[in-house]
């Protein structure tokens, strides 16, 4: 059997964000098991488009249906990896690659949802005002996406 070395991928995600009740801005940040912080995100399939994988990944991570995206704000970060443990058995039994080479595209998306559901995929969530929800952030890329996505909404009216 031969194994395929190289994968790419396209993932897309979203900075979500509420206005607390007491008017307040609040975003989500996922955990993740490995312990990192992170954005709702996840895999394009095969003939969906960005906005419909955006919506169908946080639905899936959150129970968020309810989202705005707001328009002018769009955001990507590449990264590599190679895949390991179940990831890296089912990427064999695929005949994808091991070592992944990903593109993340991010969008800004409003909810007034409050009641979360994290999937499987996570093992807890956190509502956090922008200070504390960058100093959350675990990866230096998630970061400058939180900056650049508070500094667009700080000029939204």
């Amino acid at each position: 059997m031969k194994i395929f070395n190289l994968s790419f991928e396209k993932s897309v995600g979203a900075v979500v964000f509420r206005e607390s009740e007491n008017g307040e801005r609040e975003f989500l940040l996922l955990h993740y098991p490995s312990g990192h912080w992170d954005f709702p995100k996840g895999h394009v399939e095969k003939g969906e488009t960005e906005e419909e994988t955006l919506r169908r990944e946080v639905e899936e991570e959150t129970g968020i249906r309810e989202l705005q995206i707001m328009a002018g704000f769009k955001d990507s970060m590449r990264y590599s990896y190679e895949a390991k443990g179940e990831e890296k058995e089912k990427r064999i039994a695929n005949r994808a690659g091991l070592h992944v080479f990903k593109r993340v595209v991010y969008y800004v998306a409003e909810t007034k949802e409050l009641d979360i559901q994290v999937s499987f995929e996570h093992i807890g969530f956190e509502w956090l005002n922008f200070e504390k929800a960058i100093n959350r952030v675990t990866f230096a890329d998630g970061k400058r996406i939180m900056r650049k996505a508070g500094e667009f909404l700080d000029k939204t009216p």
